[in-house]
């Protein structure tokens, strides 16, 4: 079972808080090279954005418009060891979330969440190396980008 943090909103911006823990059920991270986002999140996901995460990999935000949910995986470039890892997605309109944090070998995630007719706050990690994207995937917000090396 994958245990993740709580992801506390702050106005508009969202960041990874070190809080309580909430249980989903598990995913099996696959060390196998070349996974994709819908690998990860199902072949109906589309990949509508996405985002660096240094040279390590690149957090992908998808969206399924049969269901109007949208899900975020963090992939690796290079899957080798396990290595610290994290994606996560925020609804700031419902207060809804999901994401997935742990040690991996290829990827974190997937983590889903309804977001039709929602801007969406989105990022992950890789080792040491932070992204977020606030207030994406809407026409009233613009989206900022953040990279932190910690």
């Amino acid at each position: 079972m994958r245990i993740i943090r709580n992801i506390a909103a702050v106005g508009a911006a969202t960041a990874l808080a070190v809080g309580g823990t909430v249980a989903f059920g598990a995913t099996s991270a696959s060390a196998a090279p070349n996974v994709t986002p819908q690998g990860v999140c199902g072949k109906a996901y589309k990949t509508v954005n996405s985002v660096p995460v240094g040279s390590l990999g690149t957090v992908y935000l998808t969206y399924n418009s049969a269901n109007g949910k949208n899900c975020v995986a963090t992939i690796r470039t290079n899957p080798g060891s396990a290595k610290p890892m994290s994606t996560y997605i925020y609804v700031p309109a419902t207060d809804d979330w999901a994401g997935d944090d742990g040690n991996f070998t290829s990827y974190a995630g997937p983590g889903y969440v309804y977001g039709k007719g929602y801007c969406v706050s989105w990022g992950g990690s890789i080792a040491n190396v932070y992204v977020s994207v606030d207030n994406s995937n809407c026409a009233s917000l613009k989206e900022q980008r953040t990279t932190e090396i910690r």
